[in-house]
């Protein structure tokens, strides 16, 4: 297994080993061993990068935390710093800097990137919440447009129920509106079956072609 892999599976994301419960830096730690134990972590050394990190876990939390604001978001933005520093440790250069700088820039960069993040789901929910709310209530212009249109229509159905016949009319009107059968409007209307038939499709087809017209 490789290096990265034991150290992320022994201290970095070991869920029985809580942030918190990491010891603090020691005072005595100095720029000069965070250096040393930077470089060999850069060589491939875990036990190097052990020490390392818990060293300075407790720093990057701190940093982390006062940009997320949140602690269990910080927890989250320290491991992956830590993790991250692991992975680019032959990257560092003691010339360009010190390796608590190299580490807490790396912890910086992470907690602005998460806080970007969070803020681009939240504006990207609201934004899908604002469309959905103006699908589901058309705006006044589409209101308008929307009751002229059924106007409109409604005015169709009475031309073209007018166009009918007082019988197709009377046959129509008990069948689709009055819900009876067939037999039962040939019962009402006095007429035999077939003639009550014919009335309701001929009515029926009148409607259509009035209503197909433009």
């Amino acid at each position: 297994m490789s290096p990265v892999a034991t150290l992320r599976r022994e201290s970095v994301v070991d869920p029985n080993r809580h942030l918190r419960s990491v010891p603090a830096e020691p005072a005595h730690a100095s720029a000069q061993r965070l250096e040393d134990l930077l470089l060999q972590a850069g060589r491939g050394s875990a036990p190097a990068f052990e020490a390392l990190y818990t060293t300075m876990l407790g720093q990057v939390y701190r940093v982390a935390l006062r940009i997320v604001r949140d602690p269990s978001m910080a927890e989250d933005v320290a491991q992956e710093a830590m993790v991250e520093a692991w992975r680019k440790a032959a990257q560092f250069d003691p010339a360009r800097g010190t390796a608590k700088a190299w580490i807490l820039t790396i912890a910086h960069r992470r907690a602005v990137d998460r806080v970007r993040r969070e803020q681009r789901q939240r504006e990207q929910m609201e934004a899908e919440a604002a469309v959905a709310e103006r699908d589901e209530t058309p705006a006044p212009q589409e209101a308008v447009v929307e009751d002229d249109y059924r106007a409109f229509q409604s005015r169709r159905v009475r031309g073209a129920l007018e166009s009918l016949t007082d019988k197709q009319r009377e046959a129509l009107e008990l069948a689709y509106y009055g819900g009876r059968t067939h037999t039962e409007v040939a019962h009402d209307l006095g007429v035999p079956l077939g003639t009550a038939k014919t009335r309701i499709r001929d009515a029926l087809t009148k409607l259509r072609d009035s209503l197909e017209e433009v």
